[in-house]
């Protein structure tokens, strides 16, 4: 791809620390997300100019689509690890392979209700009262962790949830005195969750005694000669480290949009960008797609604290509007939401002009410039509803267009609140798109043959599973046609007859 100031611009700003990058399409759909020793020199080599004539094709067609980038930096090559599979699990970039499985970093898990607790691995975190600890990005590292817990604490590793004196008798643990095993109250159970406790303790981060005393130990064998000791020492050491080693928690990120990591901090961005009373709890943005003046719709998304609310999308079918005219899709589109909203609050004696008790939203995105702007804001007048904050945001520069003002607002491309409406502007195209593109694949999948009288779903099923398409069935003859099931002779001529006929029709398929 050529390499534009805005792509220069952006890697002038990029850092030489760990990170995650996301790449993205001229839609702005995320199509590859990768992790980063040094953002600035990784990035980079995306955008050289030999980067694109490789032998590797399918690095050749990633470059090629690439039409801008997100990049988000974090402390640690762990935290990057963490955070690159986090992001591929969310938008299943086309071009990702690793980590879009439902395997998912390994965590340490103990429940303190159960009878004598113990502490195992997961890679599932639910809600059953058990506390969690992770996730770590280094499976090895863990385990060897959670064996030194084991045996630092002198905890169970048994299976069994109420273990009996019948599993003490064949227990390593217990004959290892790595357990002091609570089954046959050789412990009071007090004191053995006690243990568990500490150990809880150890795992939360408290582990700068335990590396000091193990860097004495393993110093004291390698003194000793005892190489064999001080190298067991020094990689629990090491797994101690990596498992120990605080790493940021990362919000849940919304599926295939543009990428965003803490959205309470775009929300305070827009209201003070924009001047907006309040952080809009509430965000509905609107779209129009249409070809050629057909099959012209719009679509409606929800967002609700910066996130989707998918069970509030709406779409609108344009019933009033005849020929290409986006800018009355938009108006109709407008004031048929807004209108049934009226009539659903009168209904229910609720204030309409009220944003919490009539669904009304905090503030209107509408994807366009001036003119789907001021069509959406003129319906709003008519409604009453001028008071709620509306915008449009225009796809060419990223420029906000706001009621009232000459010139557009532009943002920083890195900025949050900018990512936040392109959120919400992106997914009310891809909303609209979806549904231009359902109506017309419903319209392509009418063929010629629902045209013929009383055809019926399974007779055409029949055809088309014996010829394959309609252009064989059209060579194929009366006899041909008459040995498909739920045809006989006088059926299969009409039908012949028809298909001959649509031929030498002009225009016909």
């Amino acid at each position: 791809m050529p390499v534009t100031d805005h792509i220069r611009d952006k890697l002038s700003r990029v850092s030489h620390k760990p990170g995650v990058y996301l790449m993205k399409d001229r839609f702005g759909t995320v199509i590859y997300v990768g992790k980063a020793r040094d953002l600035r020199r990784r990035v980079s080599q995306y955008f050289h100019p030999s980067r694109g004539r490789g032998w590797d094709i399918k690095l050749n067609a990633l470059v090629d689509a690439i039409h801008d980038f997100d990049i988000h930096q974090v402390r640690s090559d762990a935290e990057a690890l963490l955070l690159e599979g986090k992001l591929i699990k969310e938008f299943k970039p086309r071009y990702n392979v690793s980590f879009r499985d439902d395997k998912n970093f390994l965590l340490i898990k103990t429940n303190l209700n159960d009878p004598i607790p113990r502490f195992t691995l997961t890679r599932l975190k639910i809600e059953d009262g058990a506390r969690y600890f992770g996730p770590f990005p280094s499976g090895t590292a863990v385990r060897r962790t959670l064996n030194l817990v084991r045996q630092k604490f002198s905890l169970r590793g048994c299976r069994p949830l109420r273990p009996t004196a019948a599993d003490y008798k064949h227990c390593l643990y217990a004959h290892l005195k790595v357990c002091t095993a609570p089954c046959i109250a050789n412990v009071p159970l007090e004191q053995y969750k006690a243990q568990v406790s500490a150990a809880c303790d150890f795992l939360d981060g408290e582990s700068t005694g335990m590396i000091s005393e193990l860097e004495t130990e393993m110093k004291k064998a390698a003194a000793a000669q005892e190489f064999e000791r001080a190298a067991k020492l020094r990689d629990f050491i090491s797994a101690l480290r990596h498992t120990s080693r605080k790493t940021e928690k990362f919000e849940r990120i919304p599926y295939s949009l543009p990428a965003t990591i803490i959205l309470s901090r775009d929300l305070e961005e827009l209201v003070r960008v924009l001047d907006l009373p309040r952080p809009p709890a509430r965000i509905e943005g609107f779209d129009i797609s249409n070809i050629s003046g057909t099959f012209a719709v719009a679509s409606m998304v929800s967002f609700k604290e910066g996130r989707p609310d998918r069970a509030s999308y709406r779409r609108f079918r344009m019933k009033s509007v005849e020929g290409q005219n986006d800018f009355a899709c938009m108006a109709e589109a407008v004031r048929r939401r807004y209108t049934r909203l009226r009539r659903e609050a009168k209904e229910t004696s609720a204030p309409f002009e009220s944003c919490s008790t009539s669904g009304l939203p905090d503030l209107i995105l509408i994807d366009g410039g001036k003119g789907q702007l001021n069509a959406a804001r003129a319906e709003l007048e008519k409604l009453g509803l001028a008071a709620i904050p509306i915008l449009g945001l225009a796809k060419e520069f990223e420029e906000i267009y706001r009621p009232g003002e000459k010139e557009p607002l532009r943002l920083s491309h890195d900025s949050g609140a900018l990512k936040l409406l392109q959120r919400v502007r992106d997914e009310s195209h891809r909303f609209a798109n979806t549904y231009n593109a359902q109506l017309r694949l419903k319209k392509i999948s009418e063929s010629l043959l629902d045209e013929f009288p009383g055809i019926g779903e399974a007779r055409k099923a029949a055809l088309l599973k014996k010829f394959g398409s309609v252009h064989r069935l059209r060579l194929a003859t009366a006899e041909q046609i008459a040995v498909v099931s739920g045809f006989g002779g006088k059926a299969a001529a009409e039908l012949k007859a028809f298909l001959d006929a649509r031929r030498e029709t002009p225009g016909a398929s």
